[in-house]
């Protein structure tokens, strides 16, 4: 497809969780995200380069999950020709809201999975004060130990990635540039973008009977030794790390995953410099042979990473 460029970036995420505060204090604390103000219900969260005012939103909630996917249009003329298209393509449609701390209206809709997106253009950038000042001009806010300097992406689980391909090629412009062919003929997963990063969203198959379920949210790094010293901090915190540190074999990201307090498995990567400049990028096909050789480094994939999402189904409790 030729790519739209309506869509800018991935702008936040918000997640949901069972244990507000042991939440709260993990991204705070230890993951070392920055928080930009609190209401009744949610925390605004965002890392020490993100130039929006908030990249997570983190919201009380029954269970754990996914709130809703956001992303930022590229002009408001841009926004209104993907929300035409997106009316045109036939998925459920919410409609527009007022928006939240952290940006104007936005146009709601849901992928056929129960995911809710939406897509905005009018946000409200993020102004540092105090300690939070960066000594340099050209970073968005001071940068402290470790922390993540951005939101990198996320990654959703479908019954059918083929289906959600559609929909992110229909509704966001979003161009595939890896991806995993099983024997039998499914495409097992799909990494997308909207712009020349390697990929701002990933969909994978849901091994767990569920639906509308998230597999992580991830921060990036300057480096890979960032990596290695939070992996410590984890260690230091009680926090459960799931796998890693180690490379991918797609994508060749440097990657770190851990559960949050609530069961929200959360990543650190570092892509290192790799972008995708080529205007006609054809999509990495992975093999299922491929994938059973483990990562890139050969770490085999740990059994959890296929059948843990949020919120946990029967299959997980």
């Amino acid at each position: 497809m030729e790519p739209s460029h309506d869509i800018a970036h991935l702008a936040h995420v918000e997640i949901y969780t069972d244990r507000y505060e042991e939440s709260l204090d993990f991204f705070t604390r230890v993951y070392g995200l920055k928080l930009s103000a609190e209401d009744g219900q949610s925390a605004y969260l965002r890392a020490w380069d993100d130039y929006e005012f908030h990249s997570l939103k983190l919201t009380r909630h029954a269970h754990t999950g996914i709130g809703h996917v956001a992303y930022r249009a590229a002009s408001p003329v841009a926004l209104q020709r993907r929300v035409e298209a997106i009316k045109e393509a036939g998925y459920k449609v919410h409609g527009w809201i007022d928006g939240d701390l952290g940006h104007g209206r936005a146009f709601r809709f849901e992928d056929p999975f129960g995911h809710t997106f939406e897509i905005y253009y009018e946000t409200v950038r993020y102004s540092p004060k105090g300690e939070d000042a960066p000594a340099l001009k050209n970073t968005a806010s001071a940068f402290s130990g470790a922390a993540p300097r951005r939101l990198d992406h996320l990654n959703l689980l479908a019954s059918d990635v083929s289906e959600f391909r559609r929909f992110m090629e229909t509704c966001l412009g979003s161009r595939v540039t890896e991806m995993i062919q099983l024997d039998n003929g499914r495409i097992g997963g799909c990494w997308f973008t909207v712009n020349n990063k390697t990929y701002d969203l990933a969909c994978t198959e849901e091994h767990g009977g569920g639906n509308g379920r998230l597999h992580h949210v991830t921060y990036a790094t300057d480096q890979r030794e960032d990596i290695l010293r939070a992996a410590d901090i984890f260690l230091q915190n009680g926090v459960h790390i799931e796998t890693g540190p180690h490379k991918h074999a797609i994508q060749g990201t440097f990657f770190l995953y851990v559960w949050e307090p609530a069961g929200n498995r959360v990543e650190l990567a570092n892509a290192g410099a790799r972008l995708i400049l080529a205007p006609d990028w054809e999509p990495i096909v992975w093999t299922e042979a491929d994938r059973k050789k483990g990562q890139a480094w050969g770490l085999k994939t740990i059994e959890t990473f296929h059948t843990h999402g949020t919120p946990p189904t029967a299959k997980e409790q």
